[in-house]
């Protein structure tokens, strides 16, 4: 018996990094996953494969999170195939990098409608059948970068994931009475592909030498978050932040 059998999760963004961790650990722990991409479609239907391998019910959905429409279609899909929505990880995002001076408004504008307006729009298409059902589980992903700075380059990305966080605050204490909770992860220390690409060797020995740990953390320590939070035991758990960053950032 898995922790979440007999539930249904969405995880967006499902195809590569922190989603595609947290897509396999939820389908490991006994959910049934509706793996969201957008342009992906090669690499979610991997996931499902995979999912499906360990006897698990799973499908591939296309939807640019960014448009009500096709958020609207996906929840559609997911309940016509699955009968019932119960997790929803809102994980897909997107990142420019460089000195806010130099960002063109469409890059910042593209980086909130993605981070910011996906996590609204699917958070308020899911909740309908959640609070149908009385039950549901939220968790949105947040940053390090949305409590602490590392330098210049970020400054547009960490607004989005401060956002992140005061919604999660906002609709914790909005849906909580309807038996649904929401609640973040903010990584930090994590080696992925997006981390690797922006770390010369100089900044990751140094970040190396600051973690209490001494080591980066990977997509697992991510996902095993999400698991916890996505289960019936963490039903007192709302409106917080789980930080899986090594010590990095110590509230």
């Amino acid at each position: 018996m898995g922790r979440l059998d007999g539930r249904v999760a969405l995880v967006t963004g499902a195809g590569r990094g922190f989603g595609r961790a947290i897509a396999l650990a939820l389908g490991r722990a006994g959910a049934d996953l509706a793996v969201n991409y957008n342009v992906s479609a090669a690499a979610a239907k991997e996931v499902v494969a995979e999912v499906e391998a360990a006897g698990r019910r799973a499908e591939a959905v296309r939807a640019d999170v960014a448009h009500e429409d096709q958020v609207r279609a996906m929840i559609a899909q997911v309940l016509a195939r699955f009968g019932r929505l119960d997790v929803l990880v809102n994980n897909a995002g997107v990142m420019t990098r460089g000195p806010f001076l130099d960002v063109p408004v469409a890059d910042y504008g593209g980086m909130f409608a993605v981070n910011v307006t996906g996590t609204l729009l699917c958070t308020q298409h899911a909740l309908r059948p959640m609070l149908t059902s009385r039950y549901g589980r939220i968790i949105n992903l947040s940053s390090q970068l949305a409590r602490t700075s590392v330098g210049a380059g970020f400054a547009a990305y960490a607004a989005t994931k401060g956002a992140i966080e005061a919604f999660t605050r906002a609709m914790a204490h909005e849906v909580g009475p309807h038996g649904v909770t929401v609640n973040a992860i903010a990584p930090g220390g994590i080696d992925t592909d997006m981390s690797r690409a922006v770390m010369t060797p100089e900044y990751r020995a140094r970040r190396l030498g600051e973690l209490p740990v001494r080591h980066f953390g990977g997509v697992e320590d991510v996902a095993y978050c999400a698991v916890f939070l996505a289960t019936e035991e963490a039903h007192y758990l709302t409106g917080q932040v789980l930080q899986p960053n090594g010590g990095w950032v110590m509230p």
